[in-house]
């Protein structure tokens, strides 16, 4: 089984291209089902979840080819409409391909998804939406059985909660419904207007993404597009905790500084220098990182979970104590064990962690319980004193695109064995 071996202690130097957002290459492929022609997506980085999807379209009938980050698809001979449950079960994601299927055939066969085990992400939202579009679901045997042979209608839908992925399920089966739905309390990641953004180019009607209520009006049918996914902002924050943690000026460049607010705000107070100019930053670490009071996971545009257990990692080596409370998942600090095998100093009660900073870290054995957690993993790697060695890297491979190889690019001693 492969692994990740850091040799910590190397400061790093030079310039990172920062991939596309996994987060946004997954619902477009899915929104790529409901086109007639073909589509054309850029900036679609490798992958293994971005390898799932592929599966899953071939699977529906659908001719993909992927080289150079772009991914052609034309769905034009889609016939069926059933998602294995071998394919559910590499990646939670995968149930967004629920509400183009369905936009698609009318139909959809899929088992409970598999992914990332953060605690219960339960998809009573998607469902209960896709209800009231005028999808008939059925569960038998951890199945579910959706039809909408009766056809699919727009409707006010509230989300009780901004679910991303709801958003992403309501956005891709009222794209061709009949007449206008309206989403309350939608979320309003940039993923979300990624997707309205490919959606529209293929002839939809979706206005308000980026708001928390966003309008779709029906149309009978979408066509062929080209598309380039946003560059990833939770990739960003990775590279820039390696940055932060190892004392290192860094440059990245292919990014969108305003989808990374909260998070340029946070680096800043933990005593980062952060220069933006258009699409690049530079970030400078300071000798020793100060402490942050207090951190909060939120819905966009406050702090990404998904940047938690990165800012975690490196704050385990800043001057005193912060404090960091996680309000999406319950199960999310898994990889905080592994981070005081290190010799991090990290408590958790409940959504609350308590980081005690330290002086030095030091190599050890871990194994990666989730993806942010790995990557965390391997930023705290860079800084400890000796050999590092992270198991279960399959993990981080559903979303960096070939991590290790990025970081030895800019003077890291990291590698992957096989």
């Amino acid at each position: 089984m492969a692994e990740i071996i850091v040799n910590g202690g190397k400061q790093l130097t030079g310039e990172i291209a920062v991939q596309g957002a996994k987060n946004s290459v997954l619902p477009v492929l899915a929104g790529a089902v409901l086109c007639d022609g073909e589509c054309v997506i850029h900036n679609c980085p490798n992958l293994s979840d971005v390898q799932s999807s592929i599966k899953i379209l071939r699977n529906f009938g659908a001719k993909v080819s992927y080289q150079d980050n772009t991914v052609t698809v034309d769905c034009r001979s889609i016939e069926k409409y059933e998602i294995p449950e071998s394919l559910m079960r590499e990646m939670r994601s995968s149930v967004v391909f629920l509400g183009g299927i369905i936009g698609r055939t009318k139909r959809a066969i899929i088992s409970n998804p598999g992914g990332c085990e953060l605690g219960p992400r339960p998809i009573d939202l998607h469902l209960s939406a896709l209800k009231k579009l005028g999808v008939e679901i059925y569960e038998e045997h951890g199945f579910l059985n959706c039809n909408a042979e009766k056809g699919l209608y727009g409707t006010e839908i509230h989300l009780a909660f901004p679910s991303v992925g709801a958003t992403e399920n309501v956005i891709l089966t009222a794209a061709t419904a009949k007449g206008v739905t309206v989403i309350h309390n939608a979320a309003r990641e940039p993923e979300i207007s990624d997707l309205a953004d490919f959606l529209n180019s293929a002839g939809a009607r979706i206005y308000g993404s980026g708001s928390d209520t966003i309008y779709i009006h029906g149309v009978d049918k979408l066509h062929g597009t080209t598309h380039t996914i946003i560059p990833d902002r939770i990739v960003a924050a990775t590279y820039m905790s390696a940055a932060a943690i190892t004392g290192s000026k860094l440059n990245l460049s292919h990014i969108m500084p305003s989808h990374m607010v909260a998070i340029l705000h946070t680096f800043r107070e933990s005593g980062c220098d952060i220069s933006v100019k258009g699409k690049a930053l530079t970030i400078t670490a300071p000798k020793r990182l100060s402490r942050v009071p207090t951190i909060r996971s939120l819905v966009y545009p406050g702090f990404p979970t998904d940047a938690g257990p990165l800012l975690i990692s490196m704050l385990a080596m800043a001057k005193g104590t912060t404090v960091f409370i996680e309000n999406i998942f319950e199960n999310r600090f898994r990889y905080i064990n592994e981070l005081n095998r290190l010799g991090a100093n990290i408590k958790t009660e409940g959504k609350v962690a308590v980081i005690e900073g330290v002086n030095s870290l030091s190599g050890a054995k871990c194994v990666c319980p989730d993806l942010r957690g790995g990557a965390a993993l391997v930023v705290a790697a860079l800084s400890a004193n000796g050999q590092s060695e992270i198991d279960n890297i399959s993990h981080i491979n559903r979303g960096y695109d070939d991590i290790t190889g990025v970081l030895a690019s800019v003077g890291a001693d990291i590698k992957t064995k096989e």
